[in-house]
């Protein structure tokens, strides 16, 4: 190995983890090297190797040159939820909430939902791993049920993946536990949105899907759950898709267990490295992504590596549709940034609501319409509009926009064009 590995102290929601470890000293893969003090998560050395640097930020592993497939196991457990905790195990589909504060809930009979719906357009790491593993991501699901006293529990797939619903389907031996196929659509995935559409409650924006006697997980996530409790392995690696402007093609490159910390270059580099200019670096997905420096490590939390075309440039000013399901106001301002326009004004659908510092919105995947608030734009003064919609907002947005002759730009509009992929607009239900 010819790089160090940086490992953040907060791969999680809550604070930044203490380091127990020092510089100089020896820690061997799987090592536990920070811990937190409040909510937060186990985090463990990835690799063997010294340490070289701990800021408020990171600890910095110097790698020894031969690795092993060892690790330092982590401490025998009388539970489940302690196996979790002990192993760091965080929301794998982006979130990063402790998965051992989520589980440590009694569902009373209630249902656990596996989310393989990969609810972001391009990534493809859920997928193949439905579809090579599947063993693993249902005894996962079954440790789950047992921790968190549920009765059934749903695998919940796009229907268009075939190949990970039948291999799902495969290893299924127990009659409580079933696939649910859902549409391809955004934000399928979204915890509430998957309550609606399996259990038919649409929960208030403020509601957690425990007051619908349900735990949502991803099945990376159910897959580390396994491993935590058969093999009594931390969390120290990631699955990552690697795709966009690359010489090697335009196609998905899906890389298991990379270990955390690991520099996304090398993981860009592995899939054929970068084809000429580009214009943004995105690590997560189109829609929630943010975009991110080429000195960025993999955490706990990456699922995708995104080499986008070069922004249009666009001279007319333009006005910000915030959707909760989508960009947030910050990063549409970037996006128009990027692209040298001047943003005339800022509007919210109208379903969005403000919860917890954060926004949400009111029924995920099912707007009302949106021609009240494309109209106060162009009082504003916009000429164009950038919107940050889920696919039923922009299908609104495009009954009205082109009537008022307002070109739109949906912010994932250069992520998706750099692959071919079809772009969010008019949705043929």
């Amino acid at each position: 190995m010819d790089h160090t590995f940086k490992i953040p102290l907060q791969q999680h929601i809550g604070a930044p983890c203490k380091p127990v470890v020092n510089v100089g000293d020896r820690v061997k893969r799987g090592q536990l090297i920070a811990a937190p003090e409040k909510l937060g998560a186990n985090i463990h050395a990835s690799v063997s190797g010294t340490v070289n640097a701990i800021t408020d930020e990171f600890i910095e592993i110097e790698p020894d040159k031969e690795q092993t497939e060892d690790y330092v196991p982590i401490k025998e457990t009388s539970s489940i939820i302690e196996a979790i905790k002990e192993a760091g195990i965080v929301g794998m589909g982006g979130a990063g909430f402790p998965t051992h504060v989520k589980m440590d809930v009694d569902l009373q009979g209630g249902v656990v939902i596996a989310n393989g719906v990969e609810c972001e357009p391009l990534l493809n790491h859920n997928v193949r791993q439905m579809e090579e593993e599947p063993e693993k991501i249902y005894k996962g699901i079954k440790y789950a049920m047992e921790a968190t006293n549920a009765s059934r529990a749903y695998i919940a797939i796009k229907a268009k993946n075939k190949k990970a619903v039948e291999a799902m389907k495969s290893v299924i031996d127990d009659p409580r536990i079933e696939v649910r196929e859902m549409p391809d659509i955004y934000p399928m995935g979204e915890e509430r949105a998957l309550v609606r559409e399996i259990l038919g409650m649409l929960l208030k924006p403020d509601q957690l899907p425990t007051a619908a006697k349900a735990v949502i997980s991803n099945v990376e996530t159910l897959s580390r759950i396994c491993e935590a409790v058969e093999e009594r392995k931390p969390v120290i690696s990631k699955n990552v898709t690697v795709i966009g402007r690359l010489k090697s093609g335009r196609q998905a490159h899906v890389f298991f267990d990379v270990p955390i910390g690991t520099p996304i270059t090398e993981l860009i580099n592995k899939a054929g490295g970068i084809e000429g200019e580009f214009g943004e670096i995105i690590m997560g997905g189109p829609f929630t992504g943010k975009a991110v420096d080429l000195d960025s490590v993999v955490t706990k939390t990456t699922g995708g590596i995104i080499i986008t075309d070069p922004l249009p440039r666009e001279k007319r000013k333009v006005g910000l549709l915030v959707c909760g399901c989508g960009a947030n106001e910050a990063r549409l301002r970037e996006v128009a940034e990027k692209m040298g326009a001047c943003v005339a004004g800022v509007e919210r659908c109208k379903q969005v609501v403000d919860v917890r510092g954060g926004i949400k919105c009111e029924n995920p995947g099912n707007c009302p319409g949106q021609a009240e608030k494309i109209l106060k734009l162009k009082k504003k003064g916009a000429e164009a509009l950038i919107v940050g919609t889920c696919s039923d907002c922009t299908n609104t947005v495009m009954g009205v926009a082109p009537k008022l002759k307002m070109p739109v730009y949906h912010h994932t509009d250069h992520v998706l064009r750099t692959v071919g992929h079809p772009l969010v607009r008019r949705l043929k239900k």
